[in-house]
């Protein structure tokens, strides 16, 4: 009889009570609360990777494009320290026109085209200067020259070449730049025009001596 008595008792602890849970098992409480933490850490996952990937496309666009600069332009240092040849070569040719026949002159003519030539292949070209409108852009003005035959703000003569490497500007040209010269009428009303003020300067300051006195 005591034997039958704490089995009973034994088994009556292991009965789940109508409605209870079982001691020791939360999965019923806490199951709505991990669902939820769950979704909320996917979706900052998802966050974080569309991000990440963003961010890695913008990265890759760049190194491309540095990689294209850097094929595109490698050889700008090396053309710009072949420009003063190219300079010398065209002032020897220039000051040798009384000798433009013999051979040397010509040796040094067919170097020089020969030069230019394969550095055009490279992406290098002159700028066009003697003749054109003044371009800020692609000309440096070293002086201003008064001419009337021409328009206003022309290049009249091209002191230095300049050259473009590609799109890019390797060295402007170094131009001299016409004005118009100015009329005798201009002038006066220009002399016109400071005397009237120095007149109303000293009037003005008659009056402030008057003022004080």
């Amino acid at each position: 009889m005591e034997d039958e008595t704490i089995q009973d008792t034994g088994s009556a602890e292991n009965v789940i009570p109508e409605g209870g849970t079982a001691p020791g098992d939360t999965s019923s409480a806490e199951g709505p609360f991990q669902k939820e933490d769950a979704v909320e850490l996917a979706r900052d996952l998802n966050d974080k990777y569309v991000r990440l990937y963003a961010e890695f496309d913008n990265y890759k666009k760049r190194i491309n494009k540095d990689k294209e600069e850097l094929v595109k332009y490698g050889n700008e240092s090396l053309l710009y320290e072949l420009l003063p040849a190219i300079d010398n070569l065209e002032l020897a040719l220039k000051h040798a026109s009384a000798d433009a026949g013999t051979g040397l002159v010509q040796g040094v003519e067919m170097t020089l085209k020969e030069m230019q030539r394969t550095l055009e292949k490279f992406g290098l070209s002159r700028i066009e200067a003697a003749g054109k409108p003044f371009d800020p852009a692609v000309h440096h003005a070293m002086m201003q020259v008064q001419r009337d035959d021409i328009e206003d703000k022309m290049i009249v003569e091209e002191l230095r070449a300049g050259y473009l490497f590609r799109e890019k500007v390797l060295r402007p040209s170094l131009v001299s730049v016409s004005v118009r010269p100015r009329k005798p009428s201009e002038d006066l009303e220009a002399c016109a025009g400071i005397t009237d003020s120095e007149t109303e300067e000293s009037e003005i300051r008659t009056y402030d001596i008057e003022e004080e006195v």
